[in-house]
């Protein structure tokens, strides 16, 4: 089944002369690894009919597709928000906080996020619950997301492969929590999460 994001929002902004940043974010459920969040703008009129939500697509797909986006973007940004960061903060404000500092950053005069509220943006902003299925612009900046992120997981799995990321990517599934029972808690764990910080309790309550 084929599946195309629209441009509507784009378009909205597009109408006035406003060039539009689509920003998203891979990362947010698993519990080893950066959160990362990515914006993309396009030049106004940019159509694609294959780029869409990056969940929805095949891996190589992702990729021939990442690729595309970096040549055929105006511009783009992409932050790595650090396990220590997202422990500081809570996963929602560190994912705001890195959006919010994307659109000060790129060069755009209107902001599409998926389903992220901005506290801190003096551009116009549009909030899209389902954003990288409906608007080109966040699905380009999920699939940039999802991409390095599924990158870096995959050099922690040659670092560490007994722990499985290159098929989880972090995420608690029950092959990677019983792979963290048996060999331990990595730094670039996120120790506020629950399944880390009862690991991290159960080795003090052993000491």
């Amino acid at each position: 089944m084929s599946h195309q994001a629209g441009l509507e929002y784009e378009r909205s902004f597009w109408d006035q002369g406003k060039h539009v940043v689509g920003i998203d974010e891979a990362g947010r459920g698993p519990i080893a690894g950066p959160l990362v969040v990515a914006g993309a703008v396009f030049d106004i009129g940019y159509a694609n009919s294959e780029i869409y939500d990056s969940k929805a697509l095949s891996e190589k797909k992702r990729e021939m597709l990442f690729s595309l986006i970096l040549k055929e973007a105006r511009c783009y940004k992409i932050k790595i928000v650090t396990p220590e960061e997202i422990d500081a903060l809570n996963i929602y404000r560190a994912t705001q906080k890195a959006m919010e500092e994307i659109t000060r950053e790129i060069n755009a005069e209107a902001v599409l996020t998926d389903a992220m509220p901005l506290l801190n943006c003096a551009k116009p902003t549009l909030s899209i619950i389902k954003g990288d299925q409906k608007s080109l612009s966040i699905a380009a900046g999920s699939i940039l997301a999802k991409v390095v992120r599924d990158h870096i997981m995959l050099g922690y799995d040659r670092l560490y492969p007994e722990y499985g990321f290159a098929k989880h990517k972090g995420y608690p599934t029950k092959a990677h929590l019983e792979a963290m029972e048996k060999y331990g808690v990595l730094p670039f764990y996120r120790k506020s999460y629950g399944p880390v910080a009862r690991m991290n309790q159960l080795a003090l309550d052993l000491d």
